[in-house]
This record gives C-alpha cells, sequence and structure tokens, in this order.
C-alpha cells in the first residue's frame, strides 16, 4: 500500500515526534535517582488510569484477539478481555499492602529479598526479567510485522528504529517521561482506534453479514457455551491475571500514585478501560471467520479492513501501531532499569549516586540487542509467552502469601514454587503440539504451590514469626 521508502520516512517522523516529547519533558522534570526510577506520590488518578490503560494496549491487540477469536470465539474474547483487566482489579489490595509496608519501597525484588532470602530472589528476578524480555520482544516483533503489511520494509529496519527512539527519552527521563508520554500516546491511540472500528463496521458491512457468516459456517463460534471456547477463555484468564504481577512496571505505578485512594482508583478504572478494547479487537476476528476469509489469522484484523481503508489511514496505522508499542516498550524498560538500580545498590551499598544513575541509564541499551534480534527474525514468540505465563503462575502464591503470613519462609517459598512448576511442566504442550492441556497446566502450576503450603505450615516445625515492621526499615531512598 505503501513505498518501502515513504514507510520508514513515516516512521522515523511519527517515532522522531514521540521520543522528543518524551525527551522535551525530561528535560524540565529531571531531578533525583529515586524520581527516574518511581517517581515517588507524583501521579494523580487520570494520569494513573492513562499510564495503566496505554501501558495495557500495545500493539498486540491489533493482532492476538483477532486470532483467538478465530478458534476460540466469543467466550475466548471474553476471557481475554476480564484477563486483561484482572491484573489491575488484583494489584489494588497487593499494592495498598505493599505501600504499607514498604512505603519507601521500588521494585517487587525488594520484598522478595527482604522476606524470603537470596534462593527465591533469584528465582522471581529470573523469571521478571525473562517475562519482561519476553514482552518487548513480542511487541517490536508486532510493529515491525505491522509495518510489512504496508510496506515491503525489513523486520530490523522497523526494529532498529522504534527500539533506538523508546530507549532514546526512557533512558533519558525514566519514569516520568514514560507516564508523560502514555498520556500523549493515548491522544493518539483512542481517536486512530475509534476510527478504526468505524471503518471496519463498514468494511464488514455492519453485523448482519459476519453474523449470517458465522451461523452458517462456525455457529460454535458465537456461542457461549461451547466448552472450546469456555476452555480457551478461562485459560486466557488465568495467565493474564497471574503474569500481570510480575512486571514490574506496575509495582513503579503501585508507588508513583500520589496516595493509596489514587491508586485504587487508578487500578480499578485503568483495568475497567483495557477490557473492552481487547474485546472489541477480538470481533475482527469473528468477522475474518463469518466473511469467510482464509489464511493467516494472526492479521485477521489486516485482512478484514485493508482492502476497504482509505490510503490516508493506512499512513495513519503506523503512528497507531507506534503509539500502542512505544506506550508498552517504554515501561518495559523503565521497569528494567528500576531493577538495575535497586540491586545493583543492594549489591554495592557504596556505589555512587551519579554512577548508579548511569549504570540503570545505560544498562538497558544491552538488553536492546537481543531484542531487536528476535524481532528481526519474525518469531512467534507466543510459545515462550506462554512458558513466561507458566512461570508467573507458579510463583504468584508463595511470592504474595508472604504479604499477609508471618509463619511463612523462603524455604517453603521455594519448595511451593517447583512443586507447582513440575506440575505445571508434566502437562505444557511442547514446541509445535496442541495446546490441549493448557489450561490444567496453569491450574495446577497455580494450585499446588497452595495445596505445598497447606502442608507444610500444618507438619514442619515451627518457624520464627516474621517481623513485617522489619521491611520499612529496611529499605531506603536511592539517593541516600
Amino acid at each position: 500500500m505503501l513505498s518501502s521508502s515513504s514507510a520508514v520516512l513515516w516512521l522515523l517522523l511519527f517515532s522522531a515526534g514521540f521520543a522528543l516529547s518524551g525527551m522535551l519533558y525530561a528535560r524540565h522534570e529531571r531531578s533525583s535517582l529515586e524520581d527516574y526510577v518511581v517517581a515517588r506520590n507524583s501521579q494523580s488518578t487520570v494520569a494513573t488510569i492513562l499510564t495503566l490503560l496505554a501501558t495495557s494496549l500495545g500493539a498486540w491487540i491489533l493482532f492476538a484477539p483477532a486470532q483467538a477469536a478465530t478458534w476460540g470465539g466469543l467466550a475466548a474474547v471474553i476471557g481475554y478481555g476480564l484477563g486483561a483487566a484482572s491484573p489491575r482489579w488484583l494489584m489494588i489490595p497487593l499494592g495498598r499492602r505493599m505501600r504499607e509496608l514498604i512505603p519507601q519501597g521500588h521494585t517487587l525484588t525488594e520484598f522478595v529479598i527482604m522476606r524470603y532470602g537470596r534462593g527465591m530472589y533469584g528465582l522471581v528476578l529470573i523469571i521478571m526479567m525473562f517475562y519482561m524480555f519476553i514482552t518487548l520482544a513480542a511487541e517490536i516483533t508486532a510493529i515491525a510485522k505491522l509495518v510489512t503489511l504496508l510496506a515491503p520494509v525489513p523486520l530490523w529496519v522497523t526494529a532498529a528504529i522504534v527500539m533506538g527512539a523508546t530507549l532514546l527519552y526512557t533512558s533519558y527521563g525514566g519514569l516520568r517521561a514514560s507516564i508523560f508520554t502514555d498520556k500523549v500516546q493515548m491522544a493518539v491511540i483512542v481517536p486512530l482506534l475509534i476510527v478504526l472500528l468505524v471503518l471496519g463496521w463498514h468494511a464488514v458491512g455492519g453485523f448482519g453479514p459476519a453474523l449470517a457468516g458465522l451461523q452458517d459456517k462456525a455457529p460454535q463460534l458465537i456461542s457461549l457455551t461451547d466448552p472450546v471456547g469456555i476452555k480457551a477463555g478461562l485459560t486466557f484468564f488465568v495467565a493474564i491475571l497471574l503474569t500481570g504481577l510480575f512486571h514490574q512496571g506496575n509495582w513503579q505505578r503501585v508507588y508513583s500514585a500520589r496516595d493509596t485512594r489514587t491508586m485504587r482508583r487508578g487500578f480499578l478504572l485503568g483495568g475497567l478501560f483495557a477490557g473492552p478494547f481487547i474485546f472489541v479487537m477480538g470481533l475482527f476476528g469473528l468477522a475474518f471467520v463469518g466473511l469467510g476469509h482464509t489464511g493467516d489469522s494472526s492479521v485477521a484484523l489486516f485482512s478484514v479492513l485493508l482492502p476497504h481503508i482509505p490510503g490516508w489511514f493506512a499512513i495513519a496505522l503506523i503512528p497507531l501501531g507506534l503509539a500502542l508499542v512505544m506506550s508498552t516498550a517504554d515501561t518495559t524498560i523503565s521497569a528494567v532499569s528500576s531493577l538495575i538500580a535497586v540491586d545493583v545498590r543492594r549489591l554495592t551499598p557504596s556505589i555512587r549516586k551519579t554512577t548508579l544513575m548511569a549504570l540503570s541509564r545505560w544498562l538497558i541499551f544491552l538488553l536492546a540487542i537481543p531484542v531487536m534480534i528476535v524481532a528481526a527474525q519474525g518469531y512467534s514468540v507466543l510459545y515462550l509467552f506462554l512458558l513466561a505465563d507458566l512461570f508467573c503462575s507458579a510463583a504468584a502464591f508463595p511470592v504474595f502469601f508472604g504479604l499477609f503470613n508471618r509463619r511463612y519462609g523462603g524455604a517453603t517459598a521455594i519448595v511451593s514454587t517447583l512443586c507447582g512448576l513440575v506440575a505445571g511442566i508434566l502437562l505444557f504442550p511442547g514446541p509445535g503440539d496442541k495446546p490441549e492441556y493448557l489450561l490444567e497446566s496453569f491450574l495446577l502450576a497455580a494450585l499446588v504451590p497452595a495445596v505445598v503450603t497447606a502442608l507444610m505450615l500444618r507438619f514442619k516445625s515451627p518457624q520464627p514469626h516474621f517481623d513485617f515492621a522489619a521491611l520499612n526499615t529496611a529499605v531506603r531512598s536511592l539517593d541516600e
């Protein structure tokens, strides 16, 4: 639809625009390392809602929900939408508790190492870094594939441009720049998504033709009682719910909210608004099947839309895709920066603040290298995503049960997590296999740790109760 050179030009212009807005804002707002990492108690309810919504709506919403609908139907899309909203809601009580226990906290790993020790800390850190790496690689891959649908641009070119622009303003301005650009990006995302939906409505001719085609070709896709769809919806819900708890970007926003009330409102409404976006994007997958399209279901939305859109909207898809990707990618990059700052500070308490700032700012460029290599291959990272979901599911109960129970110790947490992983992996599909028992795999990974914990607490010899007050005194400002 576009020439390669014009697509690259538009890509450069729009990505530079987003990067420049973030850098100009950061130039006037740059302050301490503490502010760079966590922007503590600085964001209003509206800002918290917008940044959470922006980080929820990555470029994957143009691909994954529609693809899920082509085989899981309406029930799968509903589960997907609820799954996208649910981590925000679950983080309300967890975030409130974390702010109470560690008011000067920065990362989830701070809590884990002080509560459970180095063994559990190492396991959780690996899970979090693996999950965020896959998230970043998937987002950059998605925008690279989107651009190839519009013009014959090599995947590595798009990956380099988008990753470079995002690194520029995020490494320069930290979390505040990320949150500010989320607001700018939402101002692009919302109107363009509305235009996309209007054009999509005209492209499919309303509900009638697609619904008639579905009733004729695949009536199970519009049935809310179809067992395949119900199982798919439950799988999405469980996997996304527990995985979202391990994204450091969410924990940064727990602390960046002005107070606990602001955090609660922001996460409640941020989750509430995210679900409908996912649901509506999934409907394009139903239209894809109902209108008789065939081929790659991962591009179902574009198969329905692209033959009917005007040329100007083909260009507008580039800033839409960029806004979706960069709002998610900058969150992940900022999250990794915060982990670097906090963990390096713990390992070397005497390190100078300027050195720590430089490390947290520049080490993330090393992360960009493997991300761009993966994105340039155009691989499907779905299997790795599912594997990361399994790890998070196994660690969820052990990590967060210790927020409320004093008797729970590090050894019990590690054993219960490993038991959950083993149980889940037994039913987890191999690469290329049908995900026949995927839901059962996630449920075992999530529930086995709770059972193992109950048994160990019942039969293990009594241990000293953990003093939650120690968490408050153990964490200090990065600027001290």
